[in-house]
Order: structure tokens, then sequence, then C-alpha cells
């Protein structure tokens, strides 16, 4: 089976560490990207199965912008938004995410959705 690539936009690095470590840890090859680089170039490097974008990446950057960049892209491309407010769950424009997960320690809720992003791409792939 091939490995899926999964790459992880967040600006806070310590998530970044934290989420390559457990989903290294489960098979997967991961990327990072702290949010700063244009998306698309990053996608286009990377060649991603699948994205997990933070909604908040600085002082004027959205995920959920980043989001919208990579939907005018490619719609079948999955992305999971991962947050640490789960206000943002009810935003229009989350709604282009395939899932949405709030941060925390425990990365069970994480690597569920890893899994269940994977298996939906397969079946698209």
């Amino acid at each position: 089976m091939d490995q899926h690539k999964i790459l992880v936009v967040d600006n806070e690095k310590h998530i970044r560490m934290l989420y390559r470590e457990e989903l290294e840890a489960e098979g997967f090859q991961v990327a990072t990207s702290d949010g700063e680089e244009d998306i698309l170039d990053v996608i286009h490097r990377e060649e991603p199965d699948i994205v997990i974008l933070d909604i908040k990446l600085g002082v004027n950057r959205s995920g959920l912008d980043l989001l919208q960049e990579i939907r005018t892209e490619s719609q079948t491309l999955p992305v999971i938004l991962s947050t640490a407010y789960d206000s943002y769950q009810h935003d229009i424009k989350s709604i282009a995410a395939d899932y949405y997960v709030v941060k925390s320690v425990d990365l069970t809720e994480l690597k569920d959705k890893v899994r269940m992003a994977v298996s939906k791409a397969s079946v698209a792939g």
C-alpha cells in the first residue's frame, strides 16, 4: 500500500511537531507548513493526499481563506480543519472542508478523521 501523505498547516511549531510525530507513528508521510508560504505552492510541491489546516494562522491569515484557495483548484483534495475554537464550525466558509476537528492533546479524533479522509481519497482517486 502506498504511504499516504498528509500536509499539516499550522502556525504553531509544537502543534506541527506533535501532529507529525503522531501521524508518522500511524504510518503516514507528513509534510508541514507554517502557513506563511503560498498554500498552492506548498500543495504543488508536496502533493499531499490530505491537508490538515489550522484555522487561525496568525494575525491576518485564516485557514478558511486558504481553504477557499485550495477549493478553487481542487474540489476533491480532502481538507480537515483543525482549530482550538469550535465556534468556527458554523462559519459558512468552513463548509468547504471535508472534516472539522477541535484541537486536543488527544489526537484520536484527528486520526479518525484522517483515516476517513484516506478512505474517501482512495475511493475518489
